[in-house]
């Protein structure tokens, strides 16, 4: 029985999906999510200095949120309770996917997490009520460098799968792509 996890490049390959083994029986099912030694093992080498949880309902919108440069933070990030459509876009200026987004469904149940490193905005809309998403950050929040993009800016053509009932003035109020302040190469 392997604990190690299966990592996958996504059609960005800085933004990987990470498989943690899971262990099925009449009772339920067990997964280590995770253990810094079985990661190492398997290639993935972050540090995280704080773990964040958030809770919400269908249709809530948090994102596209990134930490300028050098207080960046990377974020691994995954539903333990109902579903979410996570996005990361690219804002590494010079990199081949500069404004260029990925995404994955992420659903309890499912021991699937989405690596999004330094130099990405990250949003997330929540497809089922009662949704908890758990994030490992590589960084500590620190709001003078805090920005965001739009949810729905034009440029970037982001399909959510859900319509956006509930999202912070904050990210109502956020420019867009081309507008954006962001420091990353």
């Amino acid at each position: 029985m392997s604990l190690l996890p299966e990592i996958r490049e996504t059609e960005i390959p800085a933004v990987l999906e990470i498989h943690t083994p899971l262990f099925s029986d009449a009772r339920g099912f067990f997964s280590e999510s995770y253990n810094r030694d079985t990661w190492v093992a398997a290639g993935f080498r972050e540090t995280f200095v704080q773990d964040n949880v958030s809770l919400s309902s269908r249709g809530v919108l948090r994102g596209l949120h990134y930490q300028l440069h050098p207080h960046g933070m990377g974020k691994l990030v995954r539903a333990i309770t109902g579903a979410v459509y996570d996005v990361a876009v690219d804002l590494r200026r010079g990199s081949p996917t500069f404004g260029r987004w990925v995404a994955r469904t992420l659903e309890e149940g499912v021991p699937l997490w989405l690596w999004i490193p330094v130099g990405f905005a990250h949003g997330f809309v929540a497809l089922r009520d009662n949704t908890r998403v758990y994030y490992k950050c590589t960084g500590v929040y620190h709001g003078e460098s805090e920005r965001a993009i739009r949810h729905d800016d034009a440029d970037l053509n982001i399909t959510w799968p859900v319509p956006v009932e509930i999202i912070s003035e904050k990210d109502a109020n956020a420019p867009p792509f081309k507008k954006s302040e962001h420091n990353f190469t």
